[in-house]
């Protein structure tokens, strides 16, 4: 049986349900789930709806960096801040499989991508530089600013094929932030995990989320696992979510609302 869950973000509105529904079917026809994981992600990226790839938000100095990660059972592979690449998943996936690494960041991640064929590709958008006036307005008023409002952030895909599980994420980052800054979806164990028949793509706060390790937490607790969700996150003012698999049953958790979409075949 093919499964594959898909998320928009936590605080992504339910009305983009039905197009990750849509992105969620395309996506289960390959026949592997990393290809399915990666596929679906690519769609997000490409869709100015999410904040990835294409429509990613920007910096507070104008720029804009990009974060993605893949993850199977045994490896993994990442790209921090990445710059001018339509589609970092797919950066990301090529670091594990074709480079001696799991982790490239900045100009070296831009670098490599260029030498697996990507080209030059300006991800910026009208919306992107609209938004960046009201971060840069939050950004003056509180220079400790720290997310806590509804967030708009990664989008991940999860997919368990007759057992075999991968996970997917990218991300524009979570504004208003300084140039530089990581968030949890490259940083295994924090916005994403898959190990022993357990696979979970998370969304929210980076900084909270790396705090917590959250995704290995979850994994470490996948007996139990909305009661823990209830302890973590329920009362937290900060935004955060997951979907995922445990096994053959697919879970979403999230304090806030979230579009998200499941498949199967």
């Amino acid at each position: 049986m093919r499964q594959i869950i898909l998320h928009g973000g936590v605080g992504s509105s339910p009305d983009f349900s039905d197009l990750l529904e849509k992105y969620a079917n395309m996506a289960i026809n390959y026949e592997d789930p990393l290809d399915a994981v990666v596929a679906a992600v690519k769609y997000m990226e490409d869709d100015t709806n999410f904040n990835a790839g294409t429509g990613s938000v920007m910096r507070l100095d104008g720029s804009i960096q990009m974060d993605a990660a893949v993850m199977v059972d045994g490896n993994f592979g990442a790209v921090i801040n990445i710059e001018k690449v339509k589609n970092p998943v797919q950066v990301a996936r090529e670091v594990m499989e074709r480079s001696p690494h799991v982790i490239l960041s900045g100009d070296g991640a831009v670098q490599f991508a260029r030498k697996m064929g990507h080209p030059v590709y300006d991800p910026s958008t009208e919306r992107a530089r609209e938004r960046l006036k009201e971060a840069r307005r939050v950004a003056l008023g509180d220079p400790r600013f720290l997310y806590k409002g509804e967030n708009v952030d990664t989008v991940g895909a999860v997919a368990n094929f007759d057992g075999k599980i991968a996970a997917a994420l990218s991300t524009g980052g979570s504004s208003p932030m300084m140039r530089g800054r990581v968030g949890d979806t490259p940083i295994p164990g924090s916005g994403i995990f898959v190990r022993d028949g357990f696979g979970i793509a998370a969304t929210g706060v980076g900084e909270e989320i790396i705090r917590k390790t959250l995704s290995f937490h979850m994994f470490m607790h996948r007996h139990n696992l909305e009661e823990e969700w209830d302890k973590v996150a329920k009362n937290s003012p900060f935004s955060l979510g997951a979907v995922g698999f445990d096994n053959d049953r697919y879970f979403v958790l999230s304090n806030r609302q979230m579009a998200f979409a499941f498949a199967k075949r």
